[in-house]
């Protein structure tokens, strides 16, 4: 059951291995803020938000996190380039470590839980070494009432120490940043890392573990929202894709941002108690709801200010083009009351095409639906990992392979199935480039996008004609209100339509590639939905 605290509302961390440490316990998203401003560690922007800096890494670090392989993982977790083995004994070595290094300083805690819906709820306790990182917590995760702190008791914990560097010698570790999950201890140890998405996307994966393995519930990496009819649209979609930003519709309630289940029950539940939003090139025209969702208690990471003022200048990329703010997700009005909603209607699959190949939007088929799911394309956007300093193209199954420690077929099937049960609509919406591929082309207006997903949740694509397109096989609208009908068919947006035709076959040989490891385990239904590999 792996290490518990006593039923104490302001426990000592003596259990963990941390002595003679402060330990600010609980500590309010206005008190965090002004003490990280008085310590020197975030400066107060003229909204109101505190901004900070993450230090040497501003996005994940995928290839520096492992699980821990024991009884528990050994047989369950699909291992190799994604998930990587970590040696026990190594975690007990480096759980020392770290506890020794946070031993005598001062601290912040908290209890806090996550998954809306109350059948499935897991309690995390969260150990930061800056203040600024435990607002972090209190904004993603989600926020006790003070009746519940009393007998709170941790199913997870997770220990952030960014001031402690690993040995790789003696840890085990490639480098010195690290980020392990223990599923016997139930610890998720971060270190040589202050960027916060590591704490968020490692309970995230502690989900994406324990929900469908042992709960039979699908765990997605989605966005959700509620129309007024209480339909539910839910979003998938890898980081940079628009999750965030199509979700948050002045005339639908959210339900979340970013990670999502659909129970047996039927119900979609929010994971998360906040949005975790990229604002590169923020405007309050282009996104108004997280635009004046940055406010008090909200944390920008990574961003860069007018010359002497204190006024975020959201166009400068100069540090990372993956600038982010947090914010609990009461900081957006239209939001869904419980973070709970019903059997979704219509499912998007997002994905940001830098071949410029893709329609921006499509209507799939259930064997077309499974195979985009499983193949997961997008193309990562610069910043989001270490290292990526323009588009990439790449597959991530399930819309989020780095998160899924179980065979993508898992994932796969049981949502073919429940979308199945509940009779939706699935569409693939092109959020990347048209006229061209990157760098020659432009990326869809994001005008043109809300106009497509707004007409079919309004039914307005029922019954309008549809053309298929002749690599991909996918049904495209011929028109839409809103946009223009030269835009739909994306082989008219290129001048040289011969060069379209060799894209697209470059595109989908791709596909067919990356495919291939899920053949064995693909339906003929499913294996019929591939692009095709000529004209």
């Amino acid at each position: 059951m792996g290490i518990k605290s006593t039923l104490n509302q302001n426990p000592s961390l003596e259990y963990l291995g941390i002595e003679d440490s402060i330990v600010h316990w609980n500590v309010s998203s206005e008190e965090l803020s002004r003490i990280a401003v008085e310590k020197g560690m975030a400066t107060r922007t003229r909204s109101g938000a505190i901004s900070i800096d993450t230090g040497e890494f501003t996005g994940r670090s995928p290839k520096d996190r492992f699980i821990v392989k024991d009884e528990v993982t050994k047989d369950a977790v699909w291992w190799g380039d994604i998930n990587i083995p970590f040696d026990s004994e190594n975690f007990d070595v480096l759980l020392n470590d770290v506890t020794n290094y946070l031993s005598a300083k001062e601290l912040w805690a908290r209890d806090a839980y996550v998954c809306a819906d109350r059948n499935f709820r897991v309690n995390v306790r969260a150990i930061n070494e800056y203040p600024w990182l435990n607002l972090f917590i209190f904004n993603m995760f989600m926020r006790l009432e003070e009746s519940e702190l009393e007998r709170f008791e941790p199913d997870w914990t997770v220990i952030s120490a960014p001031g402690f560097k690993a040995n790789p010698e003696i840890h085990g570790t490639r480098q010195h940043n690290f980020a392990v999950l223990n599923f016997t201890k139930r610890i998720a140890l971060i270190g040589g890392t202050g960027y916060t998405g590591e704490m968020k996307k490692g309970i995230f994966s502690v989900l994406n573990f324990h929900l469908p393995h042992n709960r039979n519930t699908l765990s997605m990496h989605c966005s959700a929202n509620v129309g007024e009819g209480g339909d539910t649209a839910i979003f998938f979609g890898l980081s940079g894709t628009g999750k965030t930003t199509l979700s948050a519709d002045p005339n639908r309630k959210l339900i979340g941002d970013d990670e999502h289940g659909w129970s047996s029950d039927n119900t979609i539940f929010n994971f998360e108690g906040g949005c975790y939003a990229k604002c590169i090139d923020l405007t309050e025209e282009k996104e108004p709801d997280i635009f004046r969702a940055i406010k008090p208690g909200a944390l920008l990471e990574n961003v860069r200010f007018f010359e002497g003022t204190n006024e975020v200048n959201f166009a400068d990329g100069s540090t990372t083009e993956n600038t982010r703010v947090s914010y609990p997700i009461y900081h957006i009005d239209n939001i869904q009351k419980g973070s709970i909603g019903s059997n979704p209607k219509n499912i998007f699959f997002l994905t940001a095409d830098a071949f410029g190949v893709l329609p921006p939007i499509s209507k799939l088929t259930p064997g077309q639906a499974a195979f985009h799911f499983i193949s997961g394309y997008t193309a990562k956007v610069a910043g989001t990992e270490e290292g990526i300093v323009e588009p990439q193209t790449t597959f991530s199954a399930c819309f989020g392979a780095p998160f899924m420690p179980l065979h993508p077929t898992k994932y796969a099937e049981m949502l073919s199935k429940k979308m199945q049960e509940a009779n939706v609509n699935v569409w693939m919406i092109n959020t990347g480039w048209t006229g061209g591929e990157y760098g020659v082309g432009e990326r869809m207006k994001l005008r043109y996008t809300r106009a497509m997903i707004d007409a079919a949740l309004n039914g307005e694509l029922n019954n309008v004609e549809y053309i298929t397109h002749r690599v991909f096989g996918l049904a495209m609208p011929t028109s839409c209100p809103n946009v223009p009908t030269e835009v739909l068919s994306p082989r008219n947006t290129w001048s040289d339509k011969d060069a379209y035709d060799r894209k697209a076959l470059i595109l989908a040989k791709k596909f067919n590639d990356n495919f291939k490891k899920f053949e064995d385990y693909a339906s003929e239904e499913i294996l019929a939905a591939a692009p095709k590999s000529q004209l």
